[in-house]
């Protein structure tokens, strides 16, 4: 018996760097010692307050079905956080709580793609991109973010490739797996084109807490945008919640309305307790945000002071996000002949760039994602390593 080509195509464009990773967990298995810089997971546990008001919300009953867009209280405190950073108003009619990010994501692109559609994304992107357009049945189409422009996207080149006909671009800053924030410059253009063009924009900003280099702009806080823009969240990065699978969604009432309708039908929701120590966590405020960032800006610092008077090594200015882009392209190495090597040898695992598209080649990303002295050694390896393939 057949299954779908949805199903069978997901992930049609490769392994996406997960061969490494694997090999690299394999080899942990197997009693070697693998100093693992590769996935975007906190090196601390989510604060035991929350897990006690998940607890506590448990014990008190909130276990059974929840509202499907989300508990209301929940969804004021998102709309209130968005609109503060925004200055757009915002009310609970434009949030659809989610399970996650990535549930967000494909829900997104279900609400404003039809089948066969093309859907636009930036390149480099986080790996599930192109798998989540396609399973949403659309078209993933990449658009270069080039090396020499600092990973800032040029609207041109998004031009150039909406003018085949779209329905759709996504959009992360802070970006994922560069660590690149958006200028402003970068967002009026995008804006410009979308406008142009009629395309809805969807912006992942579940790095919104980790900004090292100026401030985060969100697009759809520029003129005409928000309108045109469905705005993703998550709890997962700026709580180090990722195992509770909490986010959001924040668009127009219209389209949330709808989304609401495709959750029924899909996800039915978020439970409960979880939502509520969600609520819990966001009312702790910017502070509590900022001590999960904190282990990332000090390693971003770390990084800053070890790759220092080197040649080997080019790092994109890693300004959000808790990972480095490094250009290895000085060694003569493809980014994945470096780092199966690097694994071999050193047993170090980083990703390399072409896991995140065509347009990361020759680079590697290293996710700042363990203790600072054991990172910081861990840099100086890699240095090392680069040094000597040159």
């Amino acid at each position: 018996m057949a299954l779908s080509k949805r199903i069978t195509t997901l992930t049609s464009d490769a392994s996406g760097g997960w061969d490494l990773f694997l090999r690299a967990r394999a080899m942990k298995a197997a009693g070697v010692d693998v100093t693992e810089l590769t996935i975007g997971e906190h090196d601390i546990r989510t604060d035991p307050a929350i897990l006690d008001e998940m607890h506590r919300a448990a014990l008190a009953g909130h276990t059974g079905y929840a509202d499907i867009p989300g508990i209301p209280a929940l969804r004021d405190e998102v709309a209130a956080r968005i609109e503060a950073a925004s200055g757009i108003k915002t009310t609970r009619d434009n949030v659809l709580v989610t399970p996650g990010g990535q549930s967000g994501l494909f829900a997104s692109h279900m609400a404003l793609c039809d089948p066969g559609q093309n859907a636009l994304f930036i390149d480099p992107y986080y790996a599930t991109y192109p798998g989540t357009i396609r399973g949403a049945g659309a078209i993933p189409c990449p658009v270069a973010a080039r090396p020499e422009n600092g990973f800032q996207p040029d609207p041109a080149d998004i031009d150039a490739v909406a003018a085949g006909g779209a329905a759709s671009l996504m959009i992360n800053t802070p970006n994922n797996p560069t660590g690149v924030v958006y200028s402003r410059e970068t967002l009026e253009g995008i804006a410009e084109v979308a406008r142009a063009r009629d395309l809805w924009v969807i912006s992942d900003e579940v790095y919104d807490s980790q900004v090292w280099e100026g401030r985060h702009l969100s697009i759809r806080a520029i003129e005409g945008m928000a309108e045109r823009t469905l705005v993703v969240g998550s709890m997962s990065k700026s709580h180090a919640m990722t195992g509770s699978r909490i986010g959001w969604v924040v668009g127009p009432q219209e389209v949330v309305g709808h989304m609401i309708n495709l959750s029924t039908h899909t996800t039915y929701g978020v439970a409960g307790y979880i939502q509520n120590a969600a609520l819990f966590a966001l009312r702790r405020g910017a502070r509590a945000e900022e001590e999960v960032a904190a282990p990332f800006r000090r390693r971003r610092e770390i990084a800053l002071g070890v790759l220092a008077g080197q040649n080997a090594l080019r790092l994109v200015p890693p300004q959000g996000a808790m990972y480095l882009m490094l250009d290895i392209r000085a060694t003569g190495m493809s980014g994945s002949g470096f780092a199966e090597k690097l694994l071999d040898e050193c047993h170090i695992a980083v990703m390399p760039g072409e896991s995140f598209g065509a347009a990361a080649a020759g680079h590697i990303r290293v996710a700042m994602t363990i203790e600072d002295s054991a990172f910081g050694n861990a840099l100086k390896k890699l240095v090392d390593f680069a040094q000597a393939q040159i």
